[in-house]
Order: C-alpha cells, then structure tokens, then sequence
C-alpha cells in the first residue's frame, strides 16, 4: 500500500502531465478501467483510452489550459485535491470559460488512479 505522501506526489505528477497537456502520460498513471466523472454522478470519460482521447480534444481546444494546485490532502485510499483552472481562449472561437475551482477525488487500485470524480 502506497503512503499517503506517495499517493500525492503521483496525483502531483497527474497534474504536472495535464498541464503539459500530455494525455498519453497522464494516463499511464491511471488502470486501464479508470475513468474520470462528475462527483455522485455521469462518468465523462471512460476507460484510460476514453480519458486519453477526452484530455487530447480538451488540450486542442484550450491550448492554454492550466490547472494549479491549491491544496492537496490524502485520506485512506484517496487524495482530495483543490484545483484552480484556467482554460484561456478556445481555439474554435467559443466563448472564454471563466476560471474555476474545482475540488478533485482521486481514487486509488495499488499504485494507480482508479477514478478521478470532480465537485464543482
């Protein structure tokens, strides 16, 4: 079982990749049934070839993308994370997503990310 500091820093990295905007990366640090969802709610990427396509239209579409780290604590088999994101323009022309907060629950099998479930 990983350490609670173990589990962070993997959930840092997750985020040091999606900040890159390098889905291919981001998703190795996830089990192959991983998904990412809204918190109690729809799963809005399934699977790590469901996230890993998710996270690349995303990156094209906001190219500046960027997600900080507030605060990051871990509790058992989770690591609760408070993110601020900025999106930036969009690169089809939509219009500008306002930055938000966003408090993410990263679950853990092992040494990987299970799901990820995201309250906003």
């Amino acid at each position: 079982m990983l350490s609670a500091d173990e589990r962070i820093a993997i959930t840092r990295e997750m985020i040091a990749r999606y900040n890159r905007q390098d889905a291919d990366a981001y998703v190795e640090l996830m089990t192959d049934e991983a998904c990412e969802a809204n918190y109690r709610g729809a799963v809005v990427r399934e699977g790590k070839e469901g996230t890993r396509s998710g996270l690349a239209a995303a990156f094209a579409k906001w190219p500046q993308n960027h997600a900080e780290i507030v605060e990051a604590q871990a509790i058992g088999n989770y690591v609760l994370m408070c993110e601020h994101v900025t999106r930036g323009p969009a690169s089809d022309g939509s219009e500008l997503v306002e930055p938000f907060d966003v408090i993410a629950v990263y679950s853990f099998e092992g040494d990987k990310v299970s799901r990820v479930e995201f309250i906003r």
